[in-house]
């Protein structure tokens, strides 16, 4: 089957269970405030859904091995997309205008990107030094973005997205570097990378939850978007990919892209911007939005999920 294709497929199945793993978490805490650890550790229902996170990481591993970064992680924004009817199938009302505008949009901007970012199975991984070089930079930049006393916002999001965007690249290195070649899984390089992309995952969660503090709406459209311009850089810049069809293709993806971006901020802002409290810190962005009841406008500290998420090893 060809490389692509697979990749796209892991991809959808991924933002899938993505969604529906969000969607459960968010009505698994509606059932009642102040759940307790205990209590949802016992629960069947809080298990699935951390058995659904932990295997849609594993699908999106597994995209990053057959795919270019290029085209694997703006199909993150799928996860988006898939929430929007399994949200409101689960809360029973319809998908709003909005929402479905929303998902045109980001499905339509989606096509063009697969158009031009197809391409044969990646067999470049970044170096030890290249490697350590990206960490660095982006180390940087995200410290300059979320610096001390820098209000939550904007800026947390946008960091977020660049350090889930490396996370994923780095993870691409560590997945093509133990299976498709000689280095073994204890190997200096595989070691070293592996443990980048343990930083940098839990670096973009936290920025995250910040950036989530003054609402949920813009910071998760910045997010969203962040992540894949991080990977698509380190992608075109060190791991030799290419758009397909030259200046023309160039072009297409560049549409693509912005389409793409006017469908995500369509859909995250779908819900009202109700700020959150400061103390929640482990619920899905993706349930966090389902947790906002549009016809009231009221932030229901209830159903958002209250135990510990896995979540996207890129965050995305």
């Amino acid at each position: 089957m060809n490389a692509t294709l697979v990749a796209v497929v892991l991809s959808l199945f991924s933002a899938v269970a993505y969604a529906a793993a969000a969607v459960a978490q968010e009505r698994l805490a509606s059932r009642g405030s102040g759940s307790g650890a205990l209590r949802l550790l016992g629960s069947g229902a809080w298990w699935w859904s951390v058995a659904l996170n932990a295997g849609a990481a594993l699908l999106h591993v597994a995209a990053l091995k057959y795919g270019p970064l290029t085209l694997v992680q703006p199909l993150g924004a799928l996860t988006l997309v898939a929430a929007v009817p399994l949200g409101a199938r689960v809360a029973g009302r319809r998908v709003s205008a909005v929402e479905w505008r929303g998902t045109a949009l980001t499905l339509t901007g989606l096509a063009a990107l697969l158009v031009t970012a197809s391409g044969p199975a990646p067999d470049t991984v970044l170096s030890v030094p290249q490697a350590v070089g990206v960490a660095g930079m982006t180390a940087v930049l995200i410290g300059a973005l979320a610096r001390r006393g820098t209000r939550p916002g904007l800026r947390h999001a946008t960091a977020s997205g660049f350090a889930s965007g490396v996370a994923s690249a780095l993870t691409q290195t560590v997945t093509v570097a133990a299976t498709d070649r000689s280095d073994s899984l204890l190997s200096a390089q595989v070691i070293v990378v592996a443990l980048l992309v343990a930083a940098f995952a839990m670096g973009g969660l936290l920025l995250s939850q910040t950036a989530y503090q003054g609402g949920l709406g813009a910071p998760l459209a910045v997010v969203t978007l962040a992540n894949p311009m991080a990977a698509a850089v380190i992608g075109l810049s060190l791991l030799g990919e290419r758009l397909q069809g030259g200046a023309a293709g160039v072009l297409l993806a560049l549409t693509g892209a912005g389409i793409a971006a006017w469908g995500v901020v369509t859909l995250s802002r779908s819900a009202p911007e109700v700020p959150l409290p400061a103390d929640i810190l482990d619920e899905h962005p993706v349930a966090a939005v389902l947790a906002l009841r549009p016809e009231s406008a009221t932030y229901e500290p209830s159903l958002l999920p209250q135990q510990p998420n896995p979540g996207h090893l890129t965050a995305r």
